[in-house]
């Protein structure tokens, strides 16, 4: 039996009227940067992320959001940290993408 990662995240992906909002958790100063798992269950699940740039300075907020970009295929200006600037868990913005489209840009990321 396969396990499908993307039902295993729950409420991380959630569709918005500009389009769906994604909850993550970033480990900052990792060795690469990449999609890593999924953190916690059900409604306090979030996606996360390993990003080689340091928490300082913003460089690791600037890394997640080319990294988002980059998966979900958008304009680094269609991916806003709307939440958690400052601390690991983030909820970020993806405007212009149907929530169906963002769980499949994920799966082909696990």
């Amino acid at each position: 039996m396969t396990i499908d990662p993307i039902g295993m995240i729950g409420d991380a992906i959630r569709q918005h009227p500009d389009g769906c909002t994604l909850a993550v958790r970033v480990q900052p100063g990792a060795k690469k940067t990449a999609i890593t798992g999924v953190y916690g269950e059900g409604a306090e699940a979030r996606v996360k992320i390993a990003l080689q740039a340091p928490a300082v300075e913003g460089r690791a907020n600037e890394a997640l959001i080319a990294f988002l970009a980059d998966v979900f295929d958008l304009p680094r200006s269609a991916v806003t940290i709307t939440h958690g600037q400052a601390g690991r868990s983030k909820l970020v913005s993806l405007q212009g993408m149907a929530m169906a489209e963002a769980k499949n840009n994920l799966r082909s990321r696990f």
